[in-house]
């Protein structure tokens, strides 16, 4: 939850390699089925070989412009949805190419809505896919956990309302108008992400205290609150930060789109797009992007009942992962070794891991593609939820990257929950594109030691890129960076609320632990648009040091940093170290320092 601007409507304005020892296909099948004579079939039948392909289960919805009644069935969806904040349920919706007139898609908790071409004009809305936040008398800080892709829009009145707030993306769209990302009545709002979509019209982003758009293009962009930044999006406004507070590159260092389920005529197919350097605007603006589709019969169709055994002997036969929406219970980690291969989720797609194991092992390899899941701690303590790349990784992948796209993490909030580190990343190169790690503040399980997760995301391999990553509430250090020459474009945190005490959160000699901490031996690090906000309401006295923490080197730079109190209940010293004016008073008010050192 987050706490409003003072003036929420602000004006417009401006890795364990595969074996390479080659097996023939019996030796293969013999040891496979030496290894598990009991996995069982997405049927149930007892076998040592895991089927590909099938169906997509009962929770992927897939419409056709002839299906009847889209708007009555989208809108039971979303009426069982909208409020359901901490529930089970997982929806996808899938509309095949065509055009679809009269629609207005309202998108609740734990939906997806998405296109079923390869390119986002194939299906086409005349009509909306909207947010809004009236079960939340218009605050739309909770709209979490939601996303919409591959789809264009010609909205009803010329402007498409989508108020979101974190793990709400929106990818690969085309939007034939405006595009407003606050609720109705201009109330609270804290997003967001847009990657690789084309707004033809303005961008309003109103009350939205910050947002982070990648590899785009937009009309134009209406105002900013706190932290706007942009990398590689043609139309946006020019660097500015702090007044307008927009910090915008040209282009995105390195990306790769996030794959997504496509038709190839009646067959589904997986697309994986290529690896981009320096992109800017949309990788779909000169017809179907760079990349490759995989027959769906290459994938384990994984559905609820599945087993972490069956799910890991499939990436073992060769099999890619696509899950269903559905929440899954795994006793042991889900292990991927096998280099390039893709595991997607439809519908938020959610893990749990039992008694303290983790729940995503990745393994030093290449192109490991890890895709729309949430990872949700189990009541035992886990030491790490999703680790890539074993301790001592050093292989390199630069040509071909492991990535974490929509990746989410929750660490209490639908019920108890525990995790020493959220995420762990040891292999170098790797991509983190657009994640939200969230120790919960608030729904059941939450308290300072009943959802203890000392750190967010602790990141040690060498040349990572994270791009729009989001991390709040951690005990400790939100993020550690441990490995050389990272690169962060946009960074969203708010400290723990829940802190009882300045003693509970005493780091050494220093008043806190950083938002965001770069190891003392660490030379060259960068940063971009970054902010960190602190909300002590258990003890409004608490006062934070800084908001970043890093060495003082010529190769580790940081522009356009801010700290925010909001609402006045605890203070930051400083912005980084002990650089930058202090936070004061009772009012929500940014304190910025625009680069360090």
């Amino acid at each position: 939850m987050h706490v409003p601007p003072t003036n929420p409507a602000a004006p417009t304005a401006p890795h364990r390699r595969r074996r390479s020892k080659a097996l023939g296909f019996a030796a293969l099948a013999v040891s496979l089925l030496m290894a598990f004579p009991t996995a069982r079939s997405a049927f149930g039948d007892e076998t040592g070989e895991v089927p590909g392909g099938g169906d997509l289960g009962p929770n992927v919805l897939v419409f056709d412009p002839s299906t009847p009644d889209i708007q009555g069935k989208v809108d039971e969806i979303f009426k069982k949805q909208e409020s359901a904040q901490f529930g089970s349920d997982r929806y996808a919706l899938m509309f095949k190419p065509g055009t679809y007139n009269d629609i207005n898609a309202q998108i609740g908790f734990y939906t997806s809505i998405a296109g079923l071409g390869l390119n986002p004009d194939d299906t086409t809305f005349n009509g909306d896919v909207t947010v809004d936040a009236g079960w939340f008398d218009g605050n739309a800080t909770q709209n979490f956990w939601r996303s919409a892709e591959n789809l264009a829009l010609d909205p009803v009145n010329g402007t498409n309302r989508w108020a979101v707030s974190q793990a709400a993306p929106f990818r690969r769209m085309h939007v034939k108008g405006g595009l407003n990302l606050a609720p109705d009545g201009y109330g609270w709002a804290s997003g967001g992400y847009i990657a690789d979509s084309k707004i033809d019209g303005q961008v309003g982003p109103y009350s939205q205290q910050q947002w982070y758009t990648r590899d785009s293009s937009v009309g134009g962009w209406g105002n900013g609150v706190w932290n706007m930044t942009f990398s590689g999006v043609e139309g946006a406004p020019a660097q500015s930060f702090p007044e307008p507070p927009y910090t915008t590159l040209d282009t995105t260092p390195v990306s790769r789109e996030k794959p997504f389920l496509h038709l190839d005529g009646d067959a589904y197919k997986v697309f994986v797009p290529a690896k981009r350097t320096n992109a800017r605007g949309t990788s779909w603006a000169d017809g179907t992007p760079e990349g490759e589709s995989i027959p769906l019969d290459q994938f384990y169709v994984v559905k609820p009942g599945a087993t972490a055994q069956t799910i890991n002997a499939a990436v073992r036969q060769g099999l890619h992962l696509l899950f269903t929406p559905g929440v899954y219970h795994v006793d042991e980690p889900i292990e991927i070794d096998r280099a390039n291969t893709v595991a997607l989720g439809l519908g938020l797609a959610t893990i749990i891991p039992d008694n303290g194991v983790t729940a995503i092992k990745v393994g030093d390899v290449d192109g490991v593609k890890l895709a729309g899941l949430l990872v949700d701690a189990g009541p035992v303590n886990s030491s790490v939820l999703v680790e890539v790349g074993p301790e001592g990784s050093s292989g390199d992948h630069a040509a071909n990257p492991t990535s974490l796209q929509d990746v989410f993490v929750r660490i209490g909030g639908a019920g108890p929950g525990k995790a020493t580190t959220s995420i762990v990343v040891n292999s170098d190169d790797t991509i983190i594109d657009h994640t939200w790690v969230w120790r919960a503040d608030h729904g059941e399980g939450v308290g300072w030691e009943t959802n203890r997760a000392d750190y967010g995301v602790h990141v040690k391999g060498d040349d990572v890129l994270a791009t729009g990553l989001f991390v709040e509430h951690f005990n400790k250090y939100d993020v550690r960076w441990s490995g050389e020459n990272g690169k962060t474009i946009f960074f969203q945190n708010e400290k723990a609320y829940d802190a009882p005490n300045q003693a509970a959160i005493q780091n050494g000699d220093i008043k806190g632990y950083a938002g965001y901490k770069v190891d003392d031996s660490v030379t060259t690090h960068e940063g971009w648009g970054m902010g960190s906000y602190c909300f002590f309401d258990v003890d409004p006295t608490i006062r934070q040091q800084h908001g970043f923490q890093a060495p003082v080197k010529p190769g580790v730079k940081f522009h356009d940093l801010l700290v925010v109190s909001l609402g006045g209940k605890g203070q930051y010293d400083h912005v980084i170290n002990d650089t930058g004016s202090p936070t004061s008073g009772d009012t929500t008010v940014p304190s910025q320092v625009v680069s360090f050192p």
